[in-house]
């Protein structure tokens, strides 16, 4: 087996659904799936045992969270290997160290206490700005939840930036024996017209034919690893992060690539990230173009 599949929880009904989603995904691809919880004593390391009447409730609540998510997510699949934690530290710190020796980290698209307007606020940003590897937010609607569509999406940029993304979409598809569909947004150069006949040289044509090139460029060398994937190309003229949040709602996942950007409030996934995971009618798959 490779690194775990590491799920953030925080005991919200948004953390369990997470849960849910994260047994399946680890069983999907034949990984053991780590469920993990930041406490907010400083001192948990040092606390007391067990059976000691004496410990704070707080500390006694999150360890009955975190049993009761282990005892259900192995009555959700009894033969998934299951560990559960509670780690002391604040929940970006924690999630990040985790993100190192995870395959992906999964999170609830809301939650409370630490976790209140996750994807709104600095702690889910940060973290899908930073982790090491793939993070998914499970988000969206109940088809998307259920994976009923029987279909991957993922949004294509710059070839060379976007290769983990791709090939992270391809072994989705693979494990889920579903159609992927690649998009590219092309966006209409200002001096084009929308009622230009599509004559060669017309910027509409100019831009929907590099869109169209970009995608088999990105594509090839993951397609030819894994030839059973069924995939279907789509350009289409718009912002990228319209398109592909419009495109979200008949998907089951939605991969999208991030390179590590610096705002006004540190490291930032970049808009098309950003829109997603706060718009998608699915869950969001944040993959980093570089480790």
């Amino acid at each position: 087996m490779g690194h775990p599949l590491v799920v953030g929880l925080d005991g919200s009904d948004s953390a369990f659904r997470s849960l849910d989603w994260a047994v399946d995904e680890a069983a999907r691809h034949g990984l053991p799936l780590r469920i993990v919880h930041a406490s907010s004593w400083e001192h948990y390391e040092g606390a007391a045992p067990a059976q000691d009447p004496e410990r704070p409730g707080e500390q006694v609540f999150e360890e009955a969270v975190v049993a009761s998510a282990a005892e259900h997510a192995r009555l959700r699949n009894a033969e998934l290997k299951i560990t559960a934690e509670v780690l002391p530290g604040d929940p970006v710190t924690t999630l990040l160290n985790e993100a190192l020796h995870a395959s992906t980290l999964v999170l609830g698209s809301r939650g409370h206490g630490e976790f209140t307007g996750l994807l709104l606020g600095s702690v889910g940003l940060t973290v899908a700005a930073r982790a090491k590897c793939p993070v998914i937010v499970v988000r969206g609607d109940a088809a998307g939840l259920a994976g009923s569509h029987g279909r991957i999406l993922v949004g294509v940029d710059d070839p060379a930036a976007a290769a983990p993304a791709v090939r992270f979409a391809f072994r989705e598809a693979e494990a889920r024996n579903c159609t992927l569909l690649a998009v590219c947004a092309w966006p209409l150069p200002v001096h084009g017209r929308d009622d230009a006949p599509l004559a060669a040289g017309n910027p509409r044509n100019v831009e929907e034919t590099r869109a169209a090139e970009l995608l088999d460029e990105a594509l090839a060398e993951a397609a030819g690893e894994h030839p059973a994937v069924r995939v279907r190309r789509a350009t289409v003229e718009g912002p990228a992060h319209k398109v592909l949040v419009h495109r979200a709602a008949a998907a089951d996942l939605l991969v999208v690539g991030v390179q590590r950007r610096h705002g006004h409030f540190g490291v930032q996934p970049g808009r098309v990230a950003h829109h997603a995971l706060c718009h998608a009618d699915c869950p969001v798959a944040v993959v980093p173009s570089h480790p």
